[in-house]
């Protein structure tokens, strides 16, 4: 790790050098964006302060996303201490990770809202960034406010708004590996009371990963986006507002390879028969805004759309062994209603009402060719759910507030479920069940306590989340159908302050989460597929620091450190297979990234204004990769790079990203007696064209 520090130090220092005796003045004008602690949460509900949310949180601004060529969650790795969501070669699989807590399949472990529009499926999770303006992080449960799958956290994306954005933006990008890409976006202010956004985005990959039996690329991609927005302000008081979201992506297969035990190496995608996943996600919210003198409402109602079919080649060989088709179409609705106070001295509240209805239809058409079987598995799943929370936050003092809160959830899932099997073409199997529903209801309370002193903030906190029970959609025994629904307590001490009025800030917090029932991922007996399965204790238990500099003398830094340790304690599956006092899996032990960003204005070059040098290092501790734990991945570092010249309006980025070539596995798993692997992204390069007017 420190031989990559010190080359991102060396190169940062040598542009910076260059830059200000040869070129360049320093960039003294340079004006902070804001100072780090007042900027707003809203994923907080309450309009919290950054600096005063007792809360661990991480703020990804658009600042960073731009320098850090950001174009996915999955990208976000590294610059949130403890959050990782891994490549795992298909938008469908994309599971999140905060403080080690996460789920492969079936509903996520971590709530994400994009414009306080919930989605509720990970395969929606990856989506394509543009026109986005920060992402805001909270960690450790927070289901007194958020309910169910914020059990790990809440991640909150929020776009543009062209209230506080106006003008026309267009970029195109071009990279290695056929990777291009174009955006464009319009915002306008027609009055003080009405604006207007539109604004499209379209990627292009020709793929990194070569499939040598087909001799083709494995992972190419393509995939565009709209987004359109609208603000009404009809009145002092009352604001509507509607924001909806359309994308389409359509990717090349999986590329997995089959892992070599003996050799501890991974080798080529080799595989037969053509894999793909394809998917449409199109969302609407109308979110309505009243403001009185001593309170103010917003409800948030939506609704969202995914629609997706996966092909794939499951046995990852030259053989013809088993191919799936699975498609799926899920229709959801949802309203929030909160009713929140004005900023009081002594006393503020929060009530909040959350509802929402989940239709699935899913089908797996499975071919065996070995046994030269075919079945078609079938799912009609209904969820619906119902939820009243409150939250009270007492000022005792100046210095020190108290904040108590509680959930009620309640949660129902009915599930239709045929099978049908074919034998050498003859029907052999035809059922059609109706399970019995699940129901679930939860108390999720909270409690916190933070003291502020100067620009400092000190909390202990604690709190509670659930993840709800549910069916498998692959299982071959009865009592594996369903699952019971998990839940965690979290209990955190935490410490928040900014420096040098304003331009530093840190965040440090410690925190230990105990799980009852955790949904663990395993494998079918046959192979042939995966279920949840219930542990019965686990914990997790770490730290993070994290501290950011806002642009001083042209120059801004980020550094975040996190550390997590995360066992199975009790958990056995029979007597042959115990895995107590195990690490989870795919959990690293740390997470780290130093960013080095210099801006510089030009004196003596009349053709360029302004030239901004970024180096970014994340680094990922060890993990293992099955819950056996004899599969272990390695600890690694990426180095990523951009150099940018600004003339007004335009600007022109050279980047580069694993500038290293490291080597690494971003994923493993056993099935069919066999263990697979996906490789690393090599390096690749590119260049962006910008302009606004």
């Amino acid at each position: 790790m420190i031989k990559y520090i010190f080359i991102a130090g060396l190169l940062l220092a040598a542009t910076s050098i260059y830059c200000q005796n040869v070129l360049f003045k320093n960039d003294s004008t340079a004006t902070l964006e804001a100072s780090i602690g007042e900027v707003i949460i809203a994923a907080s509900k309450d309009n919290s302060e950054l600096k005063k949310l007792p809360t661990s949180t991480d703020l990804i601004s658009s600042f960073l996303i731009k320098s850090n060529e950001i174009r996915s969650l999955t990208e976000i790795s590294g610059l949130a201490s403890n959050f990782v969501m891994p490549d795992y070669g298909s938008k469908l699989t994309s599971p999140v990770y905060i403080r080690g807590i996460g789920s492969r399949i079936n509903s996520p472990s971590v709530g994400l809202y994009v414009d306080g529009i919930p989605y509720f499926e990970k395969a929606a999770f990856n989506f394509d960034f543009f026109d986005v303006d920060k992402v805001e992080v909270l960690k450790g449960p927070q289901g007194t406010l958020y309910g169910r799958n914020s059990m790990g956290g809440v991640i909150n994306v929020i776009t543009k708004t062209p209230m506080n954005s106006q003008g026309t933006n267009a970029g195109i990008s071009i990279g290695t590996y056929g990777n291009y890409k174009f955006n464009a976006g319009h915002y306008n202010k027609f009055t003080d009371n009405f604006a207007f956004s539109i604004s499209a985005n379209y990627q292009h990959n020709d793929g990194f990963y070569t499939n040598r039996f087909l001799n083709n690329k494995v992972d190419a991609s393509d995939s565009y986006g709209f987004r359109n927005r609208l603000i009404y302000i009809i009145s002092e008081s009352l604001t509507i507002e509607n924001i909806a979201n359309l994308e389409h992506s359509q990717q090349g297969g999986y590329p997995y390879a089959v892992y070599n035990d003996s050799l501890n190496k991974t080798e080529d995608v080799y595989y037969n028969q053509a894999s793909s996943y394809a998917r449409t996600i199109l969302s609407d919210g109308l979110i309505l805004r009243l403001s009185k003198d001593n309170w103010e409402l917003t409800n948030t109602l939506s609704y969202q759309l995914l629609d997706d079919v996966q092909k794939i080649d499951q046995d990852f060989t030259e053989d013809s062994l088993y191919f799936v088709d699975q498609q799926m179409k899920q229709n959801m609705f949802s309203n929030e209603i909160i009713v929140r106070s004005k900023e009081n001295k002594k006393y503020n509240w929060l009530f909040g009402g959350f509802g929402f209805k989940q239709f699935f239809d899913k089908s797996v058409t499975v071919d065996a060719y070995a046994s030269n079987m075919w079945y078609l598995k079938n799912y009609d799943l209904e969820v619906s759910s119902f939820a009243l929370f409150h939250q009270s936050m007492f000022n005792l003092s100046e210095q020190l507030k108290l904040t108590a809160g509680a959930r009620y959830d309640k949660e129902i899932a009915l599930l239709d479920y045929r099978y049908n099997l074919e034998i050498s073409g003859n029907p052999a199997t035809n059922t059609d069940t109706v399970y019995p529903k699940l129901t679930d209801h939860v108390l999720l309370p909270k409690l916190s306590l933070s003291y502020e002193f100067k620009n400092s903030t000190l909390y202990g906190s604690y709190t509670t989340g659930y993840k709800p029970g549910g069916f498998n959609s692959s299982f071959e025994k009865p009592e594996h159908l369903a699952f019971k629904h998990e839940n965690s307590r979290n209990y955190e001490l935490g410490y928040k302050a900014s420096f040098l009025n304003g331009i530093l800030y840190s965040d440090l917090a410690i925190f230990y989460t105990q799980l009852k029932n955790q949904q663990i991922y395993r494998t079918v007996p046959s192979g042939r597929g995966s279920y949840l399965d219930n542990a019965g204790v686990s914990e997790n238990k770490g730290f993070e620091i994290s501290t950011k500099t806002n642009s001083f003398s042209g120059f801004s830094a980020m550094v975040s450190y996190g550390y997590t340790h995360s066992e199975i304690l009790e958990y056995e599956e029979d007597s042959a297979r115990i895995y107590n006092n195990n690490f989870s899996p795919y959990i690293p032990r740390n997470t780290f990234a130093i960013q080095l960003n210099y801006s510089v204005f030009l004196k003596q070059i009349s053709f360029i204004d302004k030239v901004a040098c970024n180096i970014t290092f994340n680094q990922q501790g060890e993990l293992y990769w099955n819950l056996e734990n004899n599969y272990k991945e390695e600890r690694y570092g990426l180095l990523n790079a951009k150099i940018s010249f600004i003339r007004k309006s335009i600007q022109l980025d050279f980047w580069g990203r694993n500038l290293t070539n490291t080597d690494y596995n971003s994923f493993l798993f056993e099935a069919l007696g066999n263990t697979y692997a996906q490789t690393r992204k090599p390096l690749h390069l590119g260049m962006n064209f910008s302009i606004n007017f």
